[in-house]
């Protein structure tokens, strides 16, 4: 499927591309393809390309000389893409702990959307959302698919500090906080295992275009995780 493309120059080394203003996998599978073709084929002018919901910023070593040159090149390139990545996207299954210690929102967040804790965490753990990007803090991981139950606008007054690990909503999103930090999601519970790790290469093993799926622990169950954590027994990896 062919998308309409906006190309604008963002700055005096950056080229912004934009797709149609919908969250859909589509239109994801059309950027991270585009997005790797460009990482593939530029890789000795480019810095970084960075892709959000809609869009592409791709960010140049040097000032672009001829912006216009530049974007006919970008779209000469986007006419040759053949619709198909050769990138295994991997699956992960995310262990979060809905018990009140660690979810500061839930209690009023279950009433407000007329929905018991109970059918929160059902609901929340069904579906296998697909990351979209990472962003707003390193490692923070935007995902689609929130069951539209689940919906509630973001506060309209932020917490001052939302808790490192916090799984939380906020609009027609869910995501993790890779670090404390202020925030205005509803926090629903917590999940024991760091997701950003600077030392480690890449720092967040979880990518664009992956899935994952949050299974339900007890108190006890995230308590024993965060132990062996520290003693360097306990590995996130995805599913075969």
């Amino acid at each position: 499927m062919a998308f309409k493309l906006k190309y604008t120059a963002y700055n005096e080394r950056s080229i912004l591309i934009e797709w149609p203003a919908i969250i859909d996998e589509k239109i994801l599978k059309n950027i991270l393809l585009f997005k790797y073709s460009i990482e593939n084929n530029f890789i000795k002018q480019t810095i970084e390309v960075v892709n959000a919901y809609n869009s592409l910023l791709i960010i140049y070593e040097h000032t672009i000389d001829n912006i216009n040159n530049k974007i006919k090149e970008l779209k000469t390139l986007n006419w040759s893409l053949n619709g198909e990545l050769n990138i295994k996207n991997k699956h992960w299954a995310i262990p979060v702990c809905y018990d009140n210690d660690f979810a500061q929102d839930i209690e009023k967040y279950s009433k407000e959307i007329n929905c018991s804790k109970a059918d929160i965490i059902t609901i929340h753990t069904q579906p296998k959302y697909r990351v979209f990007f990472t962003g707003f803090l390193p490692g923070f991981l935007y995902l689609g698919g929130l069951d539209p139950r689940l919906f509630l606008d973001r506060k309209s007054v932020p917490n001052l500090k939302v808790k490192k690990g916090s799984v939380a909503i906020g609009g027609k999103q869910t995501g993790i906080y890779p670090k404390s930090s202020p925030g205005g999601w509803h926090v629903i519970g917590n999940c024991p295992v760091e997701l950003f790790n600077p030392k480690s290469h890449p720092p967040c093993q979880i990518e664009a275009g992956d899935t994952i799926q949050f299974y339900g622990i007890d108190k006890a169950e995230y308590y024993e995780i965060l132990e062996r954590i520290d003693k360097s027994e306990f590995n996130l990896k995805p599913n075969a």
